[in-house]
């Protein structure tokens, strides 16, 4: 069987040191203003758009999900992303056993392997290249500039990887890797495979009630983590 790997990347592939927050709160800053609800919103396993949309709504806009105004702050954000880790003020940073896990899929000829991330597709490929990752590794992706909603996503990925494959892929033959409870739910509507990896702010006891195939606490078991990734 083919498979399709699909990588979350905050938490999952690297951290960034909040370069993101930080970036998306100067945007909402300069739109809306400060606004104390702000930190009532949690970014892990969200697309930028639903975040930037609920820290509208935190800050009492009458129309969050507005898509122009969606749209001006999420190229806002995007632009400040870039001189954040530009700026050389954030240290973005591999995880444990990712650029392993990586050289092993890498000459596969039974592996595509992709992206699934909330973020914006410009804001994902800064992130890559500023932990030393070329976005080229990754052959076929679906991002928040692709969809807010995050079940969304991964159809969009396996259709991406359908002239990759012969076909659109399904079942677990497509298998989602993250390190949120949203990661492991999103591909449920096309019969994805899910692993969990506790190296975000998700632990063992809230990744393993959403039925993950595996969870493990770091990518660095390389032969366990492909064991988990293409066993039938």
């Amino acid at each position: 069987m083919r498979r399709l790997i699909l990588f979350d990347i905050d938490g999952t592939l690297l951290l960034t040191a909040g370069a993101g927050r930080r970036a998306v709160l100067a945007a909402l800053h300069e739109a809306a203003g400060g606004s104390s609800g702000y930190d009532r919103v949690r970014f892990d396993g969200k697309t930028d758009p639903q975040i930037i949309a609920e820290l509208l709504h935190a800050a009492g806009d009458p129309d969050p999900c507005e898509p122009g105004r969606l749209a001006a702050l999420c190229e806002r954000y995007v632009t400040l992303l870039e001189q954040e880790l530009a700026a050389g003020t954030s240290t973005a940073a591999l995880l444990p056993g990712v650029p392993a896990l990586l050289d092993a899929l890498a000459p596969r000829t039974d592996v595509v392997t992709g992206l699934l991330t909330g973020n914006l597709a410009r804001g994902a490929a800064l992130k890559l290249r500023a932990a030393g990752l070329d976005p080229a590794r990754f052959a076929v992706g679906a991002y928040g500039s692709d969809s807010g909603v995050r079940a969304e996503l991964p159809p969009i990925a396996a259709a991406r990887a359908a002239p990759l494959m012969g076909r659109v892929p399904g079942g677990h033959e497509v298998v989602i890797i993250g390190d949120t409870p949203a990661d492991l739910l999103c591909g449920r509507g096309i019969g994805a495979r899910a692993i969990g990896v506790c190296t975000g702010a998700y632990g063992r006891a809230d990744l393993l009630p959403h039925e993950p195939h595996a969870v493990f606490d770091d990518l660095t078991d390389t032969a366990g983590v492909l064991a988990a990734l293409l066993d039938d």
